[in-house]
């Protein structure tokens, strides 16, 4: 599971796993990994015709972590999509 992308300001580290499933889509975490608040949150990356989306979002995060992890992926979209389709082969 390659980190492929940080943004050390808002504490977000972004993750595409080997072995995982399409649609193509990342894992990003809230805090370290040994930090015992981590939270993960799966987005799907989208396309040129399609936002990224949300997949699943733990109860507790905030709005205001949700919202920069969103547009971190948005802002990335064309990379992560890219580092994805090389991770996996297609």
């Amino acid at each position: 599971m390659p980190k492929v992308l940080e943004d050390l300001q808002n504490n977000l580290f972004v993750y595409i796993y080997t072995n995982d499933h399409t649609p193509a889509h990342v894992h990003i975490f809230k805090g370290r990994k040994n930090d015992a608040n981590q939270m993960e949150i799966k987005i799907n990356i989208g396309s040129e015709e399609q936002a990224p989306s949300l997949v699943s979002v733990p109860d507790k995060i905030k709005k205001k972590d949700l919202i920069a992890a969103l547009k971190l992926v948005a802002a990335n979209q064309e990379a992560l999509l890219n580092k994805w389709q090389e991770i996996h082969g297609i």
